[in-house]
């Protein structure tokens, strides 16, 4: 089927091009593109069309249900909603910090969960665009296209997905939607049955994890003009450190840095984004698009993610991994990377890290015995921030007396990435198609651009106030009786009845 439809716009005198829906990416979203009649780019847009509402439906339930619940926001990284609306309950719980035991469950669980994701997306989901070449053949550019043609690194990439979806298993007690963490703690240990398993093969996934940082240094050392430009815009960066300045994907403080790559925000609580961060809301998008308080809508957009991760932190503490982190940034000359190819290679050495990080933490006797429940004096409101696979993830809820949720807010990686996302289609629209004639091919490069920040955007819809709707009466015959449109201001407008002219 064709995704890419064109329709005319008479009132503007342009063409509108859609690519609808934007492929191998996680939810439902589309780009429209405005051409002049020399098919010049006049406007580039990314939708986001799904609407979810789980801020609204988890009010009133009790809280203790909610980490199940929120992670149904995605069967891609669920773990990182369980554990986000976790740790914001253990600060409702008035509890700041669970016990070794607990905490160590929940990173084996959440670096499993980073690992597993970030090898679904290079493999599955970006690499046909990478080893094929944006403009190959449609039909070849999926995982079956890759088996067939490098069945190794297909193999790897499966193998490598399912060694972290083992460790989600052995920890929340399903490869998704798992219930092991909860709010104060988690409910199981590691059983010597899952550990001896994880322990025979990871040595195996470590190797393998080394040749996926070596095949995405490879891309791009056979077309660095194209790595460092493609869809490149600068922007403000985002993400959790260590206290130290650590890389840390389940803890730490919130830092920022400018597009030179001076440190802005350092240090701050992850309780108190809300000082730091403010959401803007634009009527062509259910995804909102959130901006650093300090500088302002037009000049504080940031990215997260991979790309920020490693450019934010000072180190990654583990050994392997940090000599990779220093080639990457040496890739750079000295000036921050802000290539959204470059996702890619920074999201393999991040799957490095996390493989490092499991194989230590499978030797600690804290997995398999020890307190699982921390308690503390009780508290209305809990903030809970994780480094999910696609970047800063926040959950904020306050709840009231009788255990019951009262507000939910929730800034997911993808809602991070909007405005990010938005300069790299128009920077590709404007680089490869304009004043040309548009093929399916020229199409996938907008796509390609939107892979790289790996979105979900099931987990980033969200609406502020009215949402845009249009209902329609529809006669036995199939005749339209009446069509109601609601504006996201709230405007609604009647359209008349085509037999008999008067509004119903």
């Amino acid at each position: 089927m064709n995704r890419h439809l064109e329709t005319a716009t008479s009132s503007q005198g342009l063409r509108r091009v859609a690519i609808d829906p934007v492929s191998r990416v996680e939810g439902h979203g589309k780009v429209t593109i405005l051409l002049d009649a020399q098919n010049h780019v006049q406007q580039v847009r990314l939708h986001i069309l799904e609407f979810r509402g789980f801020e609204k439906f988890i009010e009133g339930r009790p809280f203790w249900e909610v980490p199940v619940m929120v992670q149904r926001l995605c069967g891609i990284c669920p773990v990182s909603h369980h554990l986000a609306a976790s740790k914001a309950f253990d600060r409702v719980l008035g509890v700041p910090a669970v016990t070794p035991s607990a905490q160590k469950m929940r990173r084996l669980m959440h670096y499993g969960q980073v690992m597993q994701s970030h090898a679904l997306h290079f493999f599955y989901l970006a690499a046909p665009d990478l080893l094929f070449g944006f403009d190959s053949e449609v039909n070849r550019r999926n995982i079956v296209g890759v088996a067939q043609a490098h069945p190794e690194i297909a193999r790897k990439g499966i193998l490598l997905r399912k060694f972290g979806q083992e460790v989600i298993r052995a920890t929340a007690g399903k490869r998704v939607h798992g219930t092991g963490s909860v709010p104060g703690g988690v409910n199981k240990h590691l059983s010597p049955e899952d550990r001896a398993l994880l322990q025979r093969d990871v040595d195996q996934m470590l190797a393998w994890a080394q040749d996926a940082v070596a095949i995405a240094k490879q891309l791009h050392a056979q077309n660095p003009a194209l790595y460092d430009s493609f869809g490149a815009s600068r922007s403000n960066l985002l993400s959790l450190v260590r206290a130290d300045g650590a890389l840390d994907l389940y803890d730490g403080v919130l830092r920022a840095r400018d597009p030179a790559g001076k440190i802005i925000i350092d240090g701050a609580s992850d309780q108190a984004y809300m000082d730091l961060i403010e959401e803007e809301v634009k009527p062509w998008s259910y995804m909102k698009f959130p901006f650093l308080k300090s500088l302002g809508a037009e000049l504080g957009s940031y990215r997260v993610g991979p790309l920020a991760r490693l450019q934010n932190c000072d180190f990654i503490p583990s050994a392997l991994a940090e000599a990779q982190r220093r080639e990457f940034l040496a890739s750079g000359k000295g000036v921050p990377i802000h290539a959204p190819l470059a996702y890619h290679w920074a999201r393999m050495v991040e799957l490095l890290h996390c493989i490092e990080v499991i194989q230590v933490l499978l030797d600690d006797p804290d997995l398999l015995s020890g307190e699982l429940m921390a308690t503390g004096q009780r508290r209305r409101a809990g903030v809970g921030v994780v480094e999910a696979p696609r970047g800063t993830l926040i959950h904020h809820y306050e709840v009231s007396d009788d255990d019951l949720v009262t507000m939910c807010n929730l800034i997911v990686s993808t809602t991070h990435n909007n405005q990010a996302m938005n300069e790299a289609v128009r920077s590709v629209a404007r680089e490869y198609l304009d004043g040309r004639e548009l093929t399916e091919g020229l199409l996938n490069h907008i796509e390609v651009a939107i892979r790289a920040y790996d979105p979900c955007l099931s987990c980033a819809t969200h609406a502020i106030g009215q949402m845009s709707l249009a209902v329609a009466l529809v006669g036995p015959r199939g005749e339209l009786i009446d069509r109601v449109l609601r504006s996201h201001d709230g405007q609604l407008e009647h359209e008349l009845n085509p037999q008999t002219g008067a509004a119903t």
